[in-house]
């Protein structure tokens, strides 16, 4: 919900944060430059759907009407008694509100000063960030991306670490016994398992050094062409 919000181009851009994480029920209240705007638009890019279903209000007390939890996002403090979450904090308070039938709604001042403590007080918690003091201020948009975040991974499972493997495989042990064995083979032709009281313990270390690579089938097959191009290059230039 963005009250009296300033300009057209920070509603399109924070349309465009809330559908990146799946967030579309926008609500202006007093939008200073009107509404529909086509700055909004230009700036959403993408994210059109959140503003052709946006509701407007003419102030706070309608834009609320109908939530029975509200929180207000702000970085200063505001002297008044409220409980405070963290944007991570918000997101897992308003996923179990929201799954018990509450309805719940996030207010973000406009981009000159914020909320007012009026508009706070109206609120039944805060949302703070914990942010460098000396420059608190967060862009509206960006509030409302960190905000949508969280609550994304709020509601969304996602693993932390993740392999992307462009169509591929990992190697399999059989597939890295092969290329260890091409590259002995070569190396062995080449000389380099010198004196030969230590080619052992070198061809241990090169096995041990293949099995501590994360290759997949493709890098596997990738090596043993380098290796056979080699190979040929260095034929060639002994004829």
């Amino acid at each position: 919900m963005l009250v009296r919000p300033q300009m057209g181009e920070n509603v399109g851009a924070a349309a465009r944060a809330m559908w990146n994480f799946g967030l579309q029920r926008m609500r202006l209240v007093d939008p200073r430059d009107g509404w529909p705007n086509p700055r909004a638009v230009a700036m959403a890019s993408g994210a059109g759907r959140v503003l052709d279903a946006a509701q407007v209000h003419g102030d706070l007390t309608g834009a609320i009407g109908d939530c029975t939890f509200v929180y207000a996002t702000t970085a200063r403090p505001r002297d008044l008694t409220k409980t405070v979450f963290t944007p991570e904090a918000a997101a897992q308070d308003m996923a179990r509100r929201i799954a018990e039938g509450e309805r719940v709604a996030i207010l973000f001042g406009p981009e000159r000063a914020g909320l007012e403590n009026e508009d706070v007080a109206r609120a039944n918690a805060i949302i703070s960030v914990d942010v460098n003091p000396e420059f608190p201020s967060l862009n509206l948009a960006q509030c409302v991306l960190l905000v949508g975040y969280e609550w994304r991974r709020a509601t969304h499972e996602a693993p932390a670490v993740r392999e992307e493997m462009a169509g591929t495989q990992k190697a399999s042990a059989l597939e890295m016994d092969h290329l260890a064995r091409h590259f002995e083979e070569r190396l062995t032709e080449a000389g380099f398992f010198f004196p030969d009281h230590k080619a052992e313990s070198m061809k241990l270390s090169l096995r041990n050094l293949w099995s501590r690579m994360p290759l997949t089938g493709q890098d596997v097959q990738t090596l043993h062409g380098i290796l056979r191009q080699m190979v040929r290059w260095a034929r060639r230039r002994d004829d």
